[in-house]
């Protein structure tokens, strides 16, 4: 059964559409995460640049910015898109979908091939823009089509696509395809390969003419104190999560002094992807059942900064692995239920995109400020014990300002 565009949804979603939701996520996530954890640093690196560090934090900074502008303005465009095609008009979601799907891939398949920093950091920009707007419609399927009660459940498998994906990339272009510009080219079609299907075999409720409303950037925080607490808390725990995880690579290169760091970062990623299947359904279904959301975000800031904290105080090889089990132990509870609490402070129906794409600005801006807070930290505040004492610190800050909301229990 179809819900108009705009109406709070109240009929259960299938498994299919889950899945197929799920699917678009991962392929996405796989797409985004890869690059800046191992293809960008062997890129970067291989180029012989001096400072690396910085070189690394300029382009994902650069990309950061690009995905703060893209991200509300897709939304805003995607909440007012009335496509029409041999006289019948189309849901306002999906052609920003496909859309974003195409031009990251093919702005992946072309960063394979860029042989300086400046190539490399445009191309990165440009995946990052259709990225965004990809994620832009995605994220608008939750609050469109998913009743609150199954919204913690659905978030949590829309969650684990953001460690799930990562270990996909990274054991196909570390393991099975070898190679920086081929690794590239693999993400490009995994993306397309799972990002296509939702778009194509999914409802997508067109909006009518009447239901257009002029666009605007305002929210009033004063009318909606509890979307810019909820922005507060996602935007210092992800500066947190930017902080301790940037620079992975070089930690076990240079602190830990790991033989094959590069084997070493993909066992960690999947230590982290393990903990955080085991949570987020699990805790994302829970909070369903009661019916809270707060109290699971305050615990799984505790639970990250635990991770950190062990990180700081202990930068060895098995202290590593404990780390990032747990911190996907909690960034997995973190994922699920935060998401769904977002998706119940929005202001207004016919801007859930674009709010969504505010709120997406509390991911993408940590990736701008968390290289420039980090390198100083790395190289001149005390190196990595600093670092992980730091990343601690903020991601608690950020899970205990989640109790100053108050519509959501």
């Amino acid at each position: 059964m179809a819900v108009a565009a705009l109406a709070e949804p109240v009929v259960p979603v299938r498994r299919t559409w889950v899945g197929l939701l799920f699917a678009a996520n991962l392929g996405l996530f796989t797409a985004s995460f890869t690059p800046v954890q191992i293809l960008l640093p062997l890129q970067i690196a291989a180029l012989g640049i001096s400072g690396k560090e910085a070189a690394l934090g300029l382009v994902t900074g650069l990309a950061a910015v690009c995905s703060i502008l893209a991200a509300p303005l897709a939304g805003m465009l995607s909440d007012r898109t009335r496509p029409r095609l041999f006289g019948r008009t189309f849901g306002r979601r999906h052609v920003w979908t496909l859309g974003g799907c195409l031009t990251a891939a093919l702005a992946l398949a072309w960063l394979g091939q860029a042989p300086d920093l400046v190539t490399v950091a445009v191309g990165w920009c440009v995946a990052q823009v259709g990225l965004n707007a990809m994620q832009a419609s995605l994220s608008a399927a939750v609050p469109d089509r998913v009743p609150v009660a199954q919204r913690g459940f659905v978030s949590g498998w829309v969650g684990m696509p953001q460690a799930l994906g990562l270990v996909i990339g990274a054991v196909l272009v570390t393991a099975v395809f070898a190679g920086v510009p081929t690794g590239y080219t693999v993400l490009a079609v995994v993306l397309v390969a799972l990002g296509v299907p939702f778009a194509l075999a999914t409802p997508d409720d067109p909006i009518e003419r009447t239901q257009v409303v002029r666009a605007t950037w305002r929210i009033s925080l004063r009318e909606h104190p509890d979307f810019a607490w909820a922005w507060g808390t996602r935007f210092l725990v992800l500066l947190g999560n930017a902080l301790g995880t940037l620079y992975l690579l070089y930690f076990l290169t240079d602190r830990v002094k790991l033989a094959d760091p590069e084997t070493g970062l993909l066992i960690l990623i999947m230590l982290y992807t393990v903990g955080m299947v085991l949570t987020a359904v699990f805790f994302g279904r829970m909070s369903d059942r009661t019916g809270r959301r707060k109290i699971f975000v305050i615990w799984s800031g505790v639970v990250m900064a635990v991770a950190a904290l062990i990180l700081a105080l202990r930068p060895t090889w098995p202290a590593a692995i404990v780390a990032a089990l747990v911190l996907g132990l909690g960034f997995g509870i973190y994922l699920a239920v935060d998401t769904a609490l977002i998706t119940q402070v929005l202001p207004a129906a016919n801007d859930r995109a674009k709010d969504l794409g505010v709120i997406n600005i509390a991911s993408s801006a940590p990736q701008v400020l968390g290289p420039a807070i980090s390198a100083p930290l790395v190289t001149h505040l005390g190196g990595y014990p600093t670092l992980f004492g730091v990343t601690a610190a903020v991601m608690l800050l950020g899970s205990v300002l989640v109790t100053r909301i108050r519509s959501v229990p």
